[in-house]
């Protein structure tokens, strides 16, 4: 049976890696294939069947709910109730909308929007709002975060802004709601947004540098994950009621077993229902009930098999949560547990059991941070060493405790107010050792290389004593020097980054890396570094040779500070110096400057009689092996008739299109002088600005130019020299991506 339990899960995480669903009709045959089988030894394939089919089916289901592409960026006024937490932002508030209906369209079950300067929204309320309504889509670059699978499993079929609306019901049950502003009410010294993510699993009241400081050491799992905070009380009560029958304290009339699984699973529900009961919640509640049920019936089994049936389960509830990275990390982690416990002769000293498991777990995710494309935080064994037994024994009892006290006066706030300082001290000594040591961002892998590593990985986790274990530190550190394939001398990588409204390439020869533009920022929402530092160090860029703004706009210099802090900048140019502030040390673009690197030729211009800030962005010209790539910025009509002029006005291969496609540029002139092959644009989806507009992509059209649109087609890489297609990231085909226009 234990195999057929595998089985099952292997045929629920295949769901992850098909670049298609397969349709109805093949469904049904996988399932009718798979009766068939189930009677015979063959059973296990039955089972996988089982689970794939399931999985796929599980999956239309939420394609199908998603906006239908005629509804796409179209107003409408939409009723629904309010779910979960709405969550406070700098400029307005977003929210989740269930039971969406509207009079004129069907809409998808679950719509997550946002409202800029809209009211307070609480749980439970029910809204009539017009809303401007989106396909789930988000950024897509290379070995970045896929924003539309996270999406996708969450089951949200649309998202939107709110443009107008009105409350129809006041809230329903909105105890949560009333949690949570009683929690914002008290003095917890300054902690109050990081209590509200301990006991409601809320953490859109943390400032951007608590973030900062969680994902450097490696301990976010501990302040907003709230199934790993289930756990923590479950072990807590478990503990307690053992430690009490161990010392003679229990009641003799109550076996203690049967009553510490029963009370660690009621808090496991409570805390469950107090944190939303959202999919890591019922993830974690199944977990805690298997563990508990094993632990009181079925121990003879081994521990394996409730981690099996827990993988089952909450693949079986939901085979969507194999998308979310959360789901392989705390599954992962369980099982390098188990790996270093088990099998062990003899029992480890205290010391032991405490430090080991926080550098195996380090060693055994390793590898799965690197495929999953996270950060890897090289403080984590040191900071998870004080950071957990300190929030599960310290701050979580007294924020929980406290919290259910509040209706008594003087108690309830005073334990908050403990909490708060403890949890506020191991911020500043995480906060500490995040500065010694920040994050790090490894490198793309390559497949081979990685399987080295991961073959490292499990060797370190088994047993001392075993032959070869030694071997896995060199095969485990390969992914961390991983041989590279050097950019070849007479060419030059451009990578268009998906930045949305904004603009970022990356240009590396053999030895030297160039970034023009730096991505857009709009207040705390910083692209230059969510997307375009995290993008340079994927590539292995070290040292920023040059970097180039082409102009002051934010959303072309506004990631710029960000990458100066993340990397070693070696110069600076900029259209315009003097909207520079961050980078002090920014020349000013001068026309007919020219270099070589790696026998590949660069040459800067700029219109001297520009008076604004578009028309004086930095073009910037490039020649390897005579194939041509021309970056513009956002010149208007006046400095493109000025740059017929220049030498860089001949026919280019490449041009990205000036200022994102707008009407005001890619005049007819320049178009037809540089009769450009190919055309990269860099803009959001949807955007205010109605970029690329319909007459110069009429224009490009007229030319016989291919088009390569950021918001269509996500992030471009293009070898410069070699004369090749270039590659596309919506190329790499997932079921929940819309395909190719």
């Amino acid at each position: 049976m234990k195999i057929g339990m595998f089985a099952l899960g292997l045929g629920l995480l295949s769901l992850r890696l098909l670049p298609a669903l397969p349709p109805t009709g093949w469904l049904l045959a996988i399932w009718v294939i798979a009766l068939m089988l189930l009677p015979f030894r063959t059973y296990p394939v039955a089972f996988f069947l089982f689970g794939l089919g399931w999985a796929c089916l599980s999956a239309q289901w939420a394609l199908d709910d998603r906006l239908k592409p005629a509804l796409d960026g179209q107003t409408r006024w939409v009723e629904g109730r309010v779910t979960g937490l709405a969550q406070q932002t700098s400029t307005g508030v977003r929210f989740e909308l269930t039971d969406s209906r509207s009079r004129t369209a069907r809409l998808p079950k679950r719509i997550r929007v946002s409202w800029h300067g809209g009211p307070p929204v609480n749980s439970g309320e029910r809204w009539r709002l017009a809303i401007t309504l989106k396909r789930p889509t988000g950024l897509l670059n290379f070995h970045g975060f896929d924003h539309e699978a996270w999406l996708l499993a969450q089951r949200i079929g649309a998202t939107g802004s709110v443009k107008d609306g009105q409350r129809l019901a006041p809230a329903r049950n909105a105890w949560r709601d009333a949690v949570r502003q009683r929690l914002a009410a008290v003095d917890a010294q300054g902690r109050e947004a990081g209590l509200a993510a301990l006991v409601l699993g809320d953490g859109s009241g943390l400032a951007a540098s608590d973030w900062q400081v969680l994902q450097d050491t490696g301990t976010v799992h501990l302040l907003v994950i709230s199934g790993q905070h289930i756990g923590l009380l479950a072990g807590l009560i478990y503990g307690l009621v053992a430690g009490l029958a161990r010392h003679g304290c229990w009641p003799r009339a109550l076996p203690w077993l049967p009553w510490a699984c029963g009370l660690a699973f009621a808090a496991a529900l409570g805390y469950g229902l107090l944190a939303g009961s959202g999919v890591p919640v019922q993830r974690a509640c199944v977990m805690v009930g298997l563990v508990l049920l094993w632990r009181l019936r079925f121990r003879h089994l081994g521990i394996w098999w409730p981690l099996l049936l827990a993988l089952d389960a909450v693949l079986v509830l939901e085979p969507l949560a194999s998308l979310q990275p959360g789901f392989w990390l705390s599954f992962a982690a369980v099982a390098v547990l188990v790996l270093a416990f088990s099998g062990r002769l003899g029992p480890w000293s205290l010391w032991h059991a405490w430090t080991r498991p926080q550098w195996l777990i380090a060693i055994g995710l390793f590898p799965l941070l690197l495929v999953l494309g996270l950060p890897v935080s090289l403080s984590a064994p040191v900071a998870n060493l004080f950071a957990v037994p300190w929030i599960s024994l310290v701050v979580l009892p007294l924020a929980l405790l406290g919290t259910a006290l509040l209706a008594i006066p003087f108690v309830g706030e005073s334990l908050l107010w403990l909490a708060g300082g403890a949890l506020d001290g191991l911020f500043r000594a995480l906060t500490l050792l995040a500065s010694q040591q920040p994050a790090w961002i490894p490198a793309e892998v390559p497949l081979v290389y990685w399987c080295v590593s991961l073959a490292g990985a499990v060797l370190l986790l088994l047993p001392q004593g075993l032959p070869f274990r030694l071997l896995g530190w060199p095969m485990l550190l390969l992914a961390v020097f991983p041989p590279r394939q050097p950019v070849p001398v007479g060419q030059v990588e451009v990578v268009q980054l998906d930045v949305g409204q904004g603009q970022a390439l990356v240009l590396r020869t053999r030895h030297h890396t160039l970034l023009y533009d730096a991505g857009p920022r709009s207040g705390e929402f910083d692209l230059g570094a969510r997307v375009v530092l995290p993008a340079l160090k994927k590539l292995g860029v070290e040292t920023l040779d040059l970097l180039v703004i082409s102009h002051a706009h934010a959303d072309h210099a506004g990631g710029a500070a960000a990458v100066a802090q993340g990397l070693a900048v070696q110069r600076v140019i900029g259209g315009e110096t003097q909207g520079l502030a961050a980078l002090l040390d920014a020349q000013p673009c001068v026309s007919g400057e020219q270099w070589e690197w790696d026998g590949v030729a660069f040459e800067l211009w700029q219109w001297p009689g520009a008076t604004t800030s578009n028309p004086k962005s930095c073009v910037l010209g490039v020649s390897a092996n005579g194939e041509r790539l021309l970056l513009t910025g956002d010149i208007d009509r006046a400095a493109e008739r000025a740059f017929l002029a220049s030498p860089l006005a001949v026919r280019t291969d490449w041009l990205q299109a000036p200022h994102h496609g707008s009407r005001s540029s890619s005049s007819w002139p320049l178009l037809e002088q540089l009769a450009p092959k190919s055309v990269l644009i860099s803009r959001g989806r949807g955007n205010a600005f109605g970029h690329p507009h319909p007459q110069v992509l009429a224009r490009y059209q007229a030319l016989g130019s291919r088009v390569y649109d950021s918001a269509e087609q996500g992030a471009v890489r293009v070898q410069l020299g070699a004369f090749q297609p270039p590659d596309v990231a919506r190329s790499q085909r997932r079921f929940w991506r819309d395909a190719l226009p």
